[in-house]
């Protein structure tokens, strides 16, 4: 396995994160446990300001929090000068109760509800990221119920499909997101937006994609969002304050991932900033980004206590842990590759080939195939890496499996930031009504 950040193997021959052994962490938290390596998450909200200051270009960095969203994460980010994505209510509310400043947020989605656009304009956020004509008509409507008035970006796509998976690929024509720009419902969009009152329309917002390596893409969709900004300036005296060209920044989950520096993607989408721009106007737009699997991917680690295994002579031998698809869908979900380590005996050789599985009813909760360990115990403790992302945030009951703890580690301490759901939790939103309580049981 790769070693992130402050991962490391210690003299004890256990895995090491944030210079906490990770025997002590499943003894004081149990397992599954997710482990966030919090030095790494603030290097990487610097890194992305770091790179953006030396551009020298007006900017905003936010973490989209979709990717993993605790009121602790909401914190960090405020510290580290970052602003915010949310898509839901739920979120929303997360970082408000964290005390994340309101102005620094950007609300995205494509199907708002009444309430969470009535919730976000009381709470005054920075900016809605406009994704279609009804929510145009409806969040400019609300506004003026409220006498407010709300900045927006469009949500455009570009026709920029990035080298990712289908299910996250998004700046092609035929996406779910935004207002094409390849025919006219951007342009009308755009024209429509700057006529309604209770609307500042900032410019648009862009995203073509996830886990992305390289930086055609975004070069790409620059220069065809300048030649929209172009178009729409021409003809409708618009003039894009800013635009938003999403993230999609890949992170190394196993051999072969090939992810750039942040500096280089971003200087690639300065750059081409500039070159796009400079062309036709003299003033720049503000550049934002949303990066977020980027900032806390390859900062989380989770940690599983190995249970039962099958040997199936000639075929494979699975090893099951005590988590699996309930915690971490990718796999289901996109075929998502991991790497592992066993994490109690870390240092000792390869002695065999086995597939780990979850505890799920399911033939599909694999977590990971045909993975090279020492020989594996009932009792050991695995360690997969790479899962601070779209882990937690897309965690399940399933099979009223409870969902794990939450921990933060840094300089050998660690901090509970969200605790093991109990039993109770399980059952906390179930009731039963009075008349099913009356029911006979049929004898």
């Amino acid at each position: 396995m790769f070693f992130h950040g402050t991962s490391q193997i210690n003299a004890a021959g256990h895995l090491e994160i944030g210079g906490c052994d990770v025997t002590d962490l499943k003894a004081k938290y149990g397992t599954p446990l997710y482990i966030v390596d919090e030095e790494l998450v603030r290097q990487r909200c610097q890194q992305y300001i770091a790179a953006f200051r030396a551009s020298g270009l007006k900017f905003q960095v936010a973490y989209a929090s979709k990717a993993f969203c605790v009121m602790a994460m909401c914190r960090i980010a405020d510290q580290e000068g970052m602003s915010l994505d949310v898509v839901s209510d739920g979120e929303l509310y997360t970082a408000l109760q964290a005390g994340f400043p309101a102005k620094r947020i950007h609300f995205h989605g494509n199907n708002k509800t009444l309430e969470e656009i009535e919730m976000a304009i009381d709470a005054e956020i920075g900016c809605f990221v406009v994704d279609n004509l009804v929510e145009l008509h409806l969040l400019n409507a609300v506004a003026a119920e409220k006498n407010a008035r709300v900045h927006v970006l469009l949500r455009v796509t570009p026709g920029v499909e990035a080298h990712t998976h289908e299910y996250i690929s998004t700046g092609q024509t035929d996406s779910k997101f935004g207002f094409d720009i390849g025919n006219s419902s951007a342009f009308e969009a755009v024209k429509l937006a700057s006529e309604q009152s209770n609307l500042e329309l900032l410019g648009v917002h862009s995203h073509i994609g996830s886990q992305i390596f390289e930086v055609e893409g975004f070069e790409m969709a620059v220069q065809r969002v300048a030649d929209f900004a172009q178009q729409v300036r021409q003809e409708l005296g618009v003039q894009f304050k800013v635009v938003n060209l999403g993230g999609g920044f890949g992170i190394r989950y196993v051999d072969g991932d090939t992810p750039l520096e942040v500096s280089q993607y971003v200087k690639a989408i300065t750059d081409a900033v500039k070159t796009h721009f400079s062309r036709w106007s003299s003033e720049l737009p503000e550049i934002w980004v949303e990066p977020g699997r980027s900032i806390v991917g390859d900062a989380g680690t989770t940690l599983y206590t190995v249970g039962t295994s099958k040997d199936i002579p000639g075929v494979r031998k699975y090893v099951a842990v005590d988590g699996g698809m309930t915690d971490n869908p990718r796999p289901a979900l996109y075929e998502s590759k991991y790497e592992a380590v066993l994490a109690s005996r870390a240092n000792e050789p390869v002695q065999e080939t086995v597939s780990i599985a979850g505890k799920c009813c399911e033939s599909g909760d694999m977590l990971i195939w045909d993975l090279d360990l020492p020989k594996v115990n009932t009792g050991d403790l695995l360690a997969v890496s790479c899962t601070g992302a779209y882990n937690y945030s897309m965690a399940s009951n399933y099979n009223r499996i409870r969902r794990p703890a939450v921990v933060f580690v840094n300089q050998g301490e660690s901090d509970l930031v969200v605790r093991r759901e109990t039993l109770q939790d399980i059952i906390g939103n179930d009731m039963v009504p009075e008349r099913i309580s009356k029911q006979a049981v049929l004898k």
